[in-house]
């Protein structure tokens, strides 16, 4: 049950604040992958998600920065006339954390009711309470996120509209856009009311009541959309926060876009997200924002057979993998559970294996699509013979113009015929 906290009025109207915009300027800080706090890890469990405290402060960081806060609140700290502890901007920053909960973009781990009382929101006391309190993004806040991040990146496309997966087939739906066709057993009953009834006409004559017969029915055509099912793989080795870059948040703001995009316009089709890295696992995308990369090696081979077995699953027209990576395959396990790894070059032993996976995908109609996010030689031409052998595509992108690449990429696939 939400509870309020009731303060004298002091002229500013702090549900004025928008949280969509707040949220905006948090999305890196939310989606991080652990470039900032690599070194960190040494000292905590960086799994364990970031606390209130943390949040408060990336909060007071954003206001700061975004040029919201009336500057009287700020010239007050920056001159020394007001402590920040009771001031009216602390006040403020746990206002927002108190909307966030509520509205349900956040659910904070803990007694509540407890959590919101001034008096731990406040003080020392309150500051030791909220370091040791956890929270994390909800669906609703995943799922804002995504559409930001897939409203920004179709924007530097100039799209104004998402496709749909269209093809040159025609098939028995709700939007009408071909000529109506005789009903057959399994088609959608969305009748041609006109031409069912003219028929009718046809056979019987002028007469009421009218006799309609199963052979008079006819029904719309629709033009048939292709469903696809598709797997995500992402590295989590940790060469994607080396080299001064981050470039696994990236990656995870594109696993939000196209979750959001597949669920608003292609509601027939399917998404599952897998990670590799010394091994290879499945995740929920309610868990994708808590995801960091580690001290991993990269084990491609365990990413492709787990996806496989996730795509053997679907029935669906296409099946397609999107792996975004920027190493090489360093890493494969073994049939008594052995974690073979070799980071140094392109070890035979590893490519061999890692070839073995992409050709079982190709006899199995799975299209693999490679984004790699580095350019060394070696590096291109081990992509350039996966797209070979399974007959997909390698994208040599950076992690500016990752997002815009997959998309591209997804919505091109809307022209293909299936017979």
């Amino acid at each position: 049950m939400p509870t309020f906290t009731y303060s004298k009025y002091t002229g500013i109207d702090w549900d004025a604040l928008s949280l969509e915009e707040l949220l905006n300027f948090l999305s890196d800080w939310l989606l991080q992958s652990g470039f900032q706090a690599q070194f960190d890890q040494l000292y905590g469990d960086p799994s364990a998600g970031p606390t209130l405290q943390d949040l408060h402060d990336a909060i007071l960081e954003a206001l700061l920065n975004s040029g919201n806060l009336p500057q009287g609140l700020i010239d007050k700290l920056l001159s020394g006339q007001e402590e920040y502890h009771g001031s009216e901007l602390e006040r403020i920053v746990n206002h927002l954390i108190q909307r966030l909960n509520r509205e349900g973009y956040l659910s904070v781990q803990g007694d509540e009711r407890a959590m919101w009382n001034p008096e731990v929101l406040g003080g020392q006391l309150g500051k030791a309470q909220l370091d040791q309190v956890r929270f994390e993004l909800t669906s609703k806040g995943l799922d804002f996120l995504g559409f930001k991040t897939l409203k920004d990146l179709m924007g530097s496309l100039g799209k104004s509209s998402f496709g749909r997966h269209d093809t040159r087939e025609l098939a028995t739906g709700i939007d009408a856009s071909g000529g109506s066709k005789p009903y057959e057993f399994g088609d959608i009953l969305n009748l041609d009311i006109s031409e069912t009834l003219g028929n009718a006409l046809k056979r019987e004559g002028i007469g009421v009541p009218l006799d309609v017969q199963y052979q008079d029915l006819m029904v719309h055509q629709a033009e048939y959309q292709s469903s696809c099912a598709t797997v995500l793989m992402l590295d989590t080795s940790h060469s994607m926060i080396l080299y001064g870059e981050d470039r696994f948040t990236p990656a995870k703001k594109v696993a939000l876009a196209l979750a959001h995009l597949i669920r608003t316009q292609y509601p027939g089709d399917s998404l599952q997200v897998v990670l590799f890295h010394d091994s290879a696992e499945q995740i929920p995308l309610s868990q994708l924002a808590r995801v960091t990369v580690g001290p991993f090696y990269t084990n491609t081979c365990e990413g492709l057979k787990l996806a496989q077995r996730l795509l053997a699953r679907e029935r669906k027209d296409m099946r397609q993998i999107i792996m975004i990576t920027d190493g090489k395959p360093s890493a494969i396990t073994q049939a008594d559970g052995f974690i073979y790894k070799n980071a140094f070059g392109l070890d035979p032993y590893v490519i061999r294996e890692t070839i073995k996976e992409v050709a079982k995908c190709r006899r199995a109609g799975i299209l693999i699509n490679t984004f790699m996010l580095a350019r060394d030689y070696d590096l291109v031409a081990f992509v350039k013979k996966v797209a070979e052998l399974c007959r997909g595509k390698a994208y040599f992108t950076t992690p500016q113009t990752l997002g815009r690449y997959v998309l591209l990429d997804y919505m091109a696939k809307k022209a293909r015929t299936i017979h």
